[in-house]
């Protein structure tokens, strides 16, 4: 699989200066989390749900999350586990189909070492699981199932724990949740691929939602949250994992109060009606929340709606002057460090401070690819971005 591998090799080479790598379920952890890019959730209970997989594969998902929490009634459970069995087992008479890399999200440990014994062989389709309301406490138990699991298989399978329980919002008890949550993920370091945020249920533990005129960051509560969990689990020094973005909830156009975020400047008239989709779709929103995602450290994005997915993925391709700078700041001969002007003679480039920055850059470039000179956003939008 790979990102953009939907478009034609001909639109793939008018947009990438360097066209994004192949990977596989095998590859490693680095490079998978990375890969995630826009992770769509599923509810479990779909009964066409080894259809919808493979549809949405070939529209260019490459991770996909099959919920049996909080997307479910609670009656619907044991229906759920009973319909993912018997969808892996479409799935695996498939052959020929591409997939995505495939996620449970369970709601006990008992679920993890339950499933992985039901879906025999066709284990093999799933890449791991998502752990919800993690905490030192509750994580541990869940990573202890999918240990046996794993080797009772003998397929590696990660780990995903969501970060959302109230201890970890509650000011008097963040800290030492945070530091407890630290502990246990790097205790199992080889087992957890990426840590997800749980936004929503943030704002349940304080009667709070979002408008789509706003981004999360524009909850201050949460925004607190989310720098809290950067400092402590996501330093680029090698003691910090993954940390993906928010669920973005919209999908429908709302009666604005604001407005638009989108500025009329980079859609040129022949992509006008490209910037009147968006604005339609409440996408301008998400759009400004990506862009906030990643100047805070956070990479890859929640999503439950299949037109997200070309937005987070537009947005995560490495621009021609990225890739440019990250390049010129990791080469050999300036490893003793100094500053230089970048290529676009609009920026400084500082060897040391930003050697981190293009490192995390680089990685994003292998599996997104790097935009030619003139392509930006607009016109990577406008090729993968469904138009109906």
């Amino acid at each position: 699989m790979r990102h953009f591998g939907h478009l034609a090799p001909d639109a793939r080479s008018e947009l990438f200066h360097r066209e994004p790598q192949e990977f596989t379920a095998d590859s490693p952890a680095r490079t998978l989390a990375v890969a995630l890019g826009a992770t769509l959730y599923s509810p479990a209970t779909r009964p066409h749900l080894a259809d919808d997989v493979v549809k949405q594969a070939a529209r260019g998902v490459v991770s996909m999350v099959l919920c049996l929490e909080d997307s479910i009634d609670d009656r619907d459970v044991v229906a759920g586990e009973a319909n993912l069995v018997r969808q892996f087992a479409d799935l695996a008479a498939r052959p020929e189909a591409a997939l995505p890399l495939l996620f449970i999200r369970v709601r006990t440990p008992a679920q993890i070492t339950d499933l992985v014994a039901r879906l025999g062989d066709t284990v093999r389709l799933l890449s791991g699981f998502v752990l919800p309301k993690f905490t030192e406490e509750t994580g541990v138990p869940f990573l202890e199932a999918l240990a046996h699991a794993e080797a009772a298989s003998g397929r590696r399978l990660f780990a995903m724990p969501v970060l959302e329980s109230p201890q970890l919002l509650h000011l008097e008890s963040r800290v030492e949740t945070l530091y407890g949550i630290s502990r246990t993920v790097d205790k199992y370091r080889d087992r957890v691929l990426a840590l997800r945020l749980g936004v929503t249920d943030f704002c349940s533990s304080y009667g709070l939602r979002r408008a789509p005129a706003m981004t999360a960051y524009d909850v201050q509560i949460v925004a607190s949250v989310i720098a809290d969990v950067v400092n402590v689990l996501g330093r680029a020094d090698g003691s910090g994992f993954t940390v993906t973005g928010p669920v973005w909830e919209y999908f429908r156009h709302h009666e604005r109060m604001f407005k638009p975020q989108l500025r009329r400047s980079p859609f040129t008239p022949e992509a006008e009606d490209l910037r009147d989709t968006l604005i339609e779709r409440d996408m301008d929103g998400l759009l400004r929340e990506i862009e906030l995602d990643r100047a805070n450290g956070l990479q890859g994005k929640t999503c439950i709606h299949p037109t997200h997915v070309p937005v987070v993925h537009a947005l995560s391709v490495v621009t021609h002057e990225e890739y440019c700078d990250a390049a010129d700041i990791l080469d050999e001969d300036r490893s003793g460090g100094g500053v230089m002007r970048s290529a676009y003679t609009n920026k400084m480039n500082e060897v040391k401070p930003h050697r981190a920055w293009a490192e995390r850059t680089i990685r994003r470039a292998e599996v997104f690819g790097v935009a030619q000179e003139d392509v930006g956003f607009v016109e990577l939008l406008g090729a993968s971005l469904p138009q109906s």
